[in-house]
């Protein structure tokens, strides 16, 4: 089994993980250990923080060994194809673990390897993040029934989140603007998949969208990879910034959410950032904890 899109491993083992994923939080040691001998691969073309060390941390608390290669040392679709890099470091490792650029180098990765290939992150998904997310929601309320705003750009992190939300019963209204909302595609997946009356709505508007939800979720403005559109962006998102104000028009318990990095100023406030009700540091921890299920299930 492959971990390359978050429905990969469908709604019943997104719940499955979600609550795995808490247990592990409130016992680490429950597993510590369970997978030794285990060799994971790590393979990161794009710059990362939580990813890298959560994964690495979570690895080693399991008992396995993490194998961490940078692009320079395999040149993915420039020194070699990745169906080759994949066959080649299947005989070495048990799973392989990939943050890309180009969505479609994993599945073809996942094509050709028998060993479960993880998405770390790519241009169309970031399902990792999608678990940790539903952790932290979770920490907050159910999840079946729940509703979250993503304030902001319509990308790979609102992709997952639409898809893995869904598929356990939580809605989703991502506001972005005119031009850069998610891919349609991916919407009409989420809403097939949707259980429990969950659903899926956009808008170019983020005061309605925001308004008596349960958590409010931002990101940066430009991901990586779209560095050249940042000015353009920067002028069309500001109605789209996070603001004490727009905050306010949440629930009145809502949380706030943001997969960091943040750009403080631009896609959210430091008053926002480090409101009593944001979520956001608890958020980056459950990135450990979500790596962790996702390997124990990928592995059972």
């Amino acid at each position: 089994m492959d971990f390359v899109n978050v429905l990969d491993i469908g709604g019943d083992g997104i719940a499955e993980v979600v609550d795995l994923a808490a247990k592990l939080k409130a016992d680490p040691s429950s597993v510590a250990g369970t997978r030794s001998g285990m060799r994971v691969g790590l393979f990161f073309e794009k710059p990362s923080t939580r990813t890298r060390v959560s994964c690495e941390v979570g690895t080693a608390e399991l008992g396995a060994q993490p194998i961490v290669l940078k692009n320079d040392e395999v040149g993915l679709g420039t020194r070699e194809a990745p169906q080759d890099v994949a066959r080649v470091l299947e005989r070495y490792l048990d799973v392989l673990a990939f943050r890309v650029f180009d969505h479609r180098n994993l599945e073809l990765m996942a094509e050709h390897a028998a060993a479960p290939v993880i998405n770390l992150l790519s241009d169309l998904e970031h399902p990792c993040q999608a678990l940790a997310d539903l952790l932290t929601v979770a920490e907050h309320r159910p999840l079946r029934g729940a509703s979250i705003a993503y304030v902001g750009d319509g990308n790979n992190v609102a992709h997952s989140l639409m898809l893995a939300a869904s598929s356990v019963g939580a809605s989703v209204t991502v506001a972005a603007p005119p031009g850069y909302e998610p891919n349609e595609a991916v919407v009409e997946q989420a809403r097939a998949g949707a259980i429990g009356g969950a659903e899926i709505t956009i808008s170019n508007d983020p005061a309605s969208a925001v308004a008596g939800v349960d958590a409010v979720y931002t990101d940066v403005w430009t991901s990586m990879g779209s560095e050249r559109e940042t000015e353009e962006r920067r002028s069309l998102f500001v109605p789209f910034r996070v603001t004490e104000e727009l905050f306010e028009r949440a629930g009145p318990d809502a949380i706030f959410m943001h997969c960091l990095p943040a750009h403080r100023g631009e896609e959210v406030t430091d008053g926002v950032m480090e409101h009593s009700r944001s979520r956001v540091f608890d958020q980056a921890e459950n990135r450990l904890h979500a790596f962790k299920a996702i390997l124990l299930h990928l592995t059972a």
